[in-house]
């Protein structure tokens, strides 16, 4: 599970870059019931609340060329050592460690395969205030052409732990995340292997997406829909995890609802 005490190698932050801020705002208000905050006037960004609490960012898309996406933060005690790691890795610096007033220094990657992630050095902000609840970031998953190469990359950089159960059906193996040290109930996460041609959406690149813990799974892919988004799959029950859909909100930024199994 997601906790908001933010560990080592724990997710701590995610944020959206889009192209359209407003239309963004409006959609994930729709689709989880956020209320975005812009950050003032003139300002191309804010953060999206709720029920008071901070959930994620979003800001406007200035890189040229990139996609849509969400991009999500994990926690480190120091973000220049984890670059130095990203590097010895065979990983790339995509936004070398800045500071960010007192909240904070943060640092974006690639690793080898392609999948971008960042990192968080807290400072007086440490974090998203509400995880693992209705509305708020519930999981985080790697689609990858490599395993074996993402675990080995991970685990020198972040420190992580992998724990590999097979899908049913003979659909392959998925491996669990646990930051270092944790217990397996700390797990935050999971990767698994696609071929290149089942990772078009960043093409052919491994890709981070998060799930969204929703009430109601098919009546957040029914706001999807409304609201101009679509979706790649589902909505399906997976035993033991729940109802869950993996959609796109209108700028083709990826994500998943869920309505995780009762206990």
């Amino acid at each position: 599970m997601i906790t908001n005490d933010f560990a080592p190698g724990s997710p701590c932050w995610l944020d959206l870059g889009t192209p359209d801020v407003a239309g963004a705002a409006a959609f994930y208000g729709a689709v989880l019931g956020w209320e975005y905050e812009s950050m003032g006037e003139g300002a191309e960004g804010g953060m999206f609340r709720k029920d008071g609490k901070i959930v994620a960012g979003l800001g406007k898309l200035t890189e040229e060329g990139a996609r849509s996406a969400w991009m999500i933060y994990y926690c480190v005690g120091d973000a220049d050592a984890t670059t130095q790691a990203v590097q010895r890795a065979g990983g790339t610096v995509r936004v070398a460690p800045t500071d960010l007033d007192d909240w904070g220094r943060m640092a974006q990657y690639s690793d080898p395969s392609g999948g971008q992630f960042a990192v968080w050095q807290p400072g007086t902000n440490k974090g998203v205030e509400l995880v693992d609840e209705p509305g708020s970031l519930s999981w985080t998953e790697l689609c990858t052409s490599d395993a074996a190469g993402a675990k080995a990359f991970y685990g020198d950089v972040l420190g992580w732990q992998f724990g590999d159960v097979e899908l049913p059906g003979g659909a392959g193996t998925y491996s669990l995340i646990t930051p270092a040290g944790l217990p397996e109930e700390r797990v935050h996460g999971g990767l698994m292997q696609l071929r290149e041609q089942d990772l078009a959406l960043a093409n052919g690149r491994s890709y981070w997406h998060p799930v969204f813990a929703v009430a109601d799974c098919d009546a957040a892919v029914a706001a999807v829909t409304a609201r101009g988004g679509s979706v790649q799959m589902g909505p399906e029950d997976a035993a033991g995890v729940g109802r869950l859909a993996v959609c796109l909100d209108p700028s083709n930024a990826d994500f998943v609802v869920l309505t995780p199994a009762q206990e």
